[in-house]
């Protein structure tokens, strides 16, 4: 198996680094081999290369180095973000850019509240809270198209399309009924729009959906609309077993799952080619001010790489990296029963001692 490794920015290199470490301990468990590529993007070097701090300017990756991501069987990524840059350089020069280029279009968030993991949701816990969520990664409002014109005079007018294709549209569900399937849980699909106002772009999901649904009769089709997910997310996050939705409304209802899984430095994200390569991460950021201290909680990059063995497993039929990606989950969940908190400076432990933790669980597991 080989990896891409960009650890990117801020604290990204020192978590990746954490599962790195767990990846070697589970290569050896399992019996598989693996080698690691360094890629050096990042705000530090966009600066160094003359890049505009306030502007877009220059390329953040090159269409070389994307070419050689492309010959890799997954990407692991730290974080993006510079302190130095402002936002939206980085995240749309890489991320945007590379599922755009990488074709990865699905973005897939488990939501999974780990023991011992503060949730502010009252009277809930790790049985209530296990969910996974599919957004489509690649249309929608995220596609670029529009524009402004009149700028800077009353009359300016602003537009942003919601792009929808039936192609789209219908890779992104079928993707989510076979994760559905293969999760085996409640075997509940819940589709998550806004059919009564985006008459148009979600008529298209509605439709797609339960076309396809038709060849899954094992799985229970389901419809919220975005309002009423957000709110049963918070009042009963247990009715939810797999979700499929548009990319702006992903977005924000991702944000919400990693809040009642117990925060960004605990949540994990893949985005997902299935036939491609895929790219994994924490979903935390950079977190600029705990660079170098060794506080940051690697916890959201280990269950990247999980995701990362599991995903890659599944999509290329290899039974010895889907069991390892599921000894890395089991390992966190043996590890944040010891852990004080998951919030930097808080755990009990440092970085590269909640890494050690993780490794040694795997190592001594049966």
């Amino acid at each position: 198996m080989n990896i891409a490794v960009i650890g990117g920015d801020g604290t990204g290199p020192e978590v990746v680094a954490e599962g790195l470490k767990v990846l070697q301990a589970v290569s050896e468990k399992v019996g598989f081999e693996y080698t690691t590529t360094d890629f050096n993007v990042s705000g530090d070097r966009y600066l160094q290369a003359g890049g505009d701090p306030r502007a877009a300017s220059i390329p953040i990756i090159s269409d070389e180095e994307i070419a050689r991501l492309k010959t890799f069987d997954a990407i692991y990524l730290g974080a993006v973000g510079h302190p130095d840059v402002a936002p939206g350089i980085l995240e749309k020069g890489l991320l945007l850019k590379l599922r755009f280029e990488l074709d990865q279009y699905v973005n897939l968030r488990p939501v999974k509240l780990y023991p011992n993991v503060y949730t502010p949701l009252k009277d809930k816990g790790p049985d209530d809270i296990d969910f996974v969520v599919i957004r489509e990664n690649t249309e929608g409002l995220y596609t670029g198209m529009g524009g402004i014109q009149y700028k800077d005079t009353p009359n300016e007018v602003a537009t942003q399309v919601m792009c929808n294709t039936r192609a789209g549209v219908e890779r992104a569900i079928r993707y989510a009924f076979e994760l559905c399937r293969r999760r085996n849980d409640k075997k509940r699909l819940t589709l998550v729009a806004k059919t009564n106002v985006l008459t148009f772009a979600h008529d298209l999901w509605w439709r797609a959906f339960n076309e396809v649904g038709g060849e899954y009769p094992d799985i229970e089709k389901d419809y919220n609309h975005v309002d009423a997910c957000c709110m049963w997310f918070v009042k009963n996050p247990e009715y939810y077993d797999t979700i499929v939705v548009c990319n702006m409304f992903g977005d924000i209802i991702t944000d919400l799952g990693a809040m009642i899984q117990g925060g960004m430095g605990v949540a994990a994200g893949g985005n997902i080619n299935p036939s491609g390569v895929s790219m994994f991460e924490p979903i935390g950021g950079s977190a600029p001010k705990y660079t170098g201290l060794n506080v940051i909680n690697p916890i959201a990059a280990i269950g990247a790489l999980a995701m990362l063995l599991r995903e890659t497993g599944n999509n290329t039929s290899d039974a010895k990296l889907v069991e390892a990606g599921e000894r890395v989950e089991a390992a966190i969940v043996a590890t944040t029963p010891k852990m004080k908190s998951q919030a930097a400076r808080k755990m009990g432990f440092s970085t590269t001692e909640v890494g050690d933790l993780v490794a040694q669980a795997v190592a001594s597991a049966e």
